[in-house]
């Protein structure tokens, strides 16, 4: 716990002069008695309090993703799927492609999510 503030009075009385002439001893005294009570009530406190659940964060899953040629036609539709390995054969379905409909077919890389 957080002690208390300071107050104006407070600060002053450990600044004034009064202080360190004889009636510093009385408030020495008093801070002491002071200091015991607030101890003893922060010991009592702490007997009481609960002690603090912590929530267990959920693990966040790993997401996997794997890479594949797809090949798009002109209006951006993915006509057909590859591997990542098989690059060759995707460029040779975008050419075929070409050749029999006179659209234009391209290929690229997409990412895919893979459950686990």
């Amino acid at each position: 716990m957080a002690g208390r503030t300071a107050t104006k009075t407070s600060t002053k009385r450990k600044k004034s002069p009064a202080a360190s002439t004889g009636r510093g001893d009385t408030n020495q005294a008093s801070a002491t008695l002071e200091g015991k009570a607030k101890s003893a009530r922060a010991t009592a406190a702490a007997a009481v309090a609960k002690p603090r659940t912590r929530r267990s964060r959920k693990s966040s899953s790993e997401v996997r993703t794997r890479v594949y040629w797809a090949v798009f036609n002109a209006n951006l539709k993915r006509v057909a799927v590859y591997e990542y390995d098989q690059k060759q054969e995707a460029e040779k379905r975008a050419l075929s492609l070409i050749k029999s409909s006179g659209d234009h077919h391209f290929i690229q890389k997409i990412k895919a999510t893979v459950a686990s």
